[in-house]
C-alpha cells in the first residue's frame, strides 16, 4: 500500500485501546502489530500493517536516572520498561491510524504496559490540497 501522508490531515487521539491477537506474541514487551483492537467500543480489524517502527527515548524521571554512556546504548537497544512500539496501520473498514504498545509499567498491578490509539489519518478534502 502506497500511504502519502501529505494526501490526509491527522487528528490527534491518545486513547487507551485493547488489541488482539489470533496467536499471542512471543515476546509479550515487544510486541508485533495486533489484528484486531477495541476503540470506544468499536472492533476493528487490521486488515494491512503499513509501517513500524520504535521509539526508546526515557521519559520524564527514567530520563534522569542513567548515565550518558549507558542512556546512549539504551536509545538504541532499550532498557527494561522503556520503549515505544508504534504500528502505522489500515483497518478493514478503511480507516488508517497509528497506535503503539508502551512498554513502561504504570504501576504494580499493570506491569505489562499499555496500548494506545494515537491518531487516525483522515483524507484531506480536494479544495485543501
Amino acid at each position: 500500500m502506497n500511504f502519502d501522508i501529505s494526501s490526509y490531515s491527522t487528528h490527534f487521539i491518545d486513547e487507551s485501546i485493547c488489541v488482539a491477537y489470533i496467536s499471542q506474541p512471543v515476546l509479550e514487551k515487544k510486541p508485533r502489530c495486533p489484528d484486531s483492537f477495541i476503540w470506544r467500543g468499536e472492533t476493528l480489524i487490521i486488515q494491512e500493517q503499513i509501517m513500524e517502527w520504535v521509539d526508546y527515548s526515557r521519559r520524564g524521571r527514567m530520563a534522569r536516572n542513567m548515565s550518558y554512556a549507558h542512556s546512549t546504548f539504551a536509545a538504541i537497544k532499550g532498557s527494561w520498561g522503556v520503549g515505544r512500539f508504534f504500528f502505522r496501520i489500515l483497518t478493514s473498514n478503511g480507516r488508517f491510524f497509528d497506535i503503539y504498545y508502551d512498554r513502561a509499567p504504570k504501576g504494580l498491578e499493570n506491569r505489562k504496559g499499555t496500548w494506545t490509539l494515537f491518531q487516525e489519518f483522515t483524507p484531506k478534502d480536494k479544495s485543501d490540497l
